[in-house]
Parts: structure tokens; C-alpha cells; sequence
């Protein structure tokens, strides 16, 4: 028996706008993210304008960016991208916790979905796992659930 989701088609969104903020910390798997994301927005028909690509320092910063895109009003929906690799010191649990709570915060107060793209991993090869191994590619799936959030709050 098979425990993998059942695959949702991608729905098909017109005069969306995805604002993608990126991390340039670890930016060998932060800009595979940021590729894999826009190469799927392309795929289903978003042009370059209906795009941008904001850069920050680290994975910390990602939410004040998004609270700023928000607040922009100019996006259906914001993509964060990061990429924190466990080291020697508890920094890593600070930075992940620091990041998952405030995309969750903007989930809750805010109408315009966040769309967690933070790879949280224990070494260089399992980030490398998740921008094309094994475990899929996280920006490529990042891109589909922001159409997927796009097309569900613009149903309700």
C-alpha cells in the first residue's frame, strides 16, 4: 500500500503576481530552489512579469521580507526560499524555529499565502537530495502549492 499523497492537478490561475524572496546564505541550494520555482511558474504560463525575486542576507530575514511583500499588496502569493545545515552549535534549532514560526505567524494573520520553502537538513548531501534527488524538488513543489493557495483563495 502506498502512503504518498494522491497527486492534486495544478490548477490553472490567470493575472496572478508570486513575489519569491531568497536567501543568500547557502545560495548553491538557494538558487536551485529559486531556478526549480520560476522554471515550473514558466511552465504553466506565468510570464516574467507576473514574477519578481527579492534577495535577502540569511534565512532569518525571509519573513520580515514577506511581512513587506505583504503589506506591498501587490502578490497573490510570497515564496520564501533558505537553506540551513545543521552545525556544531544549537544556531541551526534557533534559525529554523526563528523562521517556522514567523511564516506560520503570516499564514494565520495574513490573506496572502506564505510558501514555506526553508530546507532544514543535517548536511550538504541531503540539501542536494531535496533540489533534484530523491526527495523531489522543493522549489519546483514550492511553486505548485503557491498555485495551489492562489487558486484556493480565490475560491472562498
Amino acid at each position: 500500500m502506498s502512503t504518498a499523497a494522491p497527486s492534486i492537478p495544478l490548477p490553472q490561475v490567470k493575472n496572478a503576481r508570486i513575489g519569491i524572496i531568497v536567501a543568500t546564505w547557502n545560495s548553491e541550494f538557494t538558487y536551485a530552489l529559486r531556478d526549480g520555482a520560476i522554471a515550473v511558474l514558466r511552465e504553466q504560463g506565468f510570464s516574467d512579469e507576473s514574477y519578481d525575486v527579492y534577495y535577502v542576507p540569511g534565512a532569518v530575514e525571509l519573513t520580515f521580507a514577506a511581512s513587506h511583500l505583504i503589506e506591498s499588496s501587490q502578490y497573490d502569493a510570497i515564496i520564501v526560499f533558505g537553506c540551513v545545515i545543521r552545525g556544531d552549535t544549537p544556531h541551526f534549532d534557533y534559525v529554523c524555529q526563528s523562521v517556522t514560526q514567523g511564516v506560520t505567524q503570516l499564514n494565520a494573520d495574513c490573506d496572502t499565502p506564505v510558501i514555506f520553502g526553508l530546507l532544514t537538513v543535517e548536511n550538504e548531501a541531503q540539501a542536494y537530495e531535496r533540489i533534484g534527488g530523491p526527495h523531489g524538488h522543493k522549489g519546483r513543489e514550492a511553486a505548485e502549492a503557491a498555485i495551489h493557495m492562489i487558486d484556493f483563495a480565490r475560491s472562498v
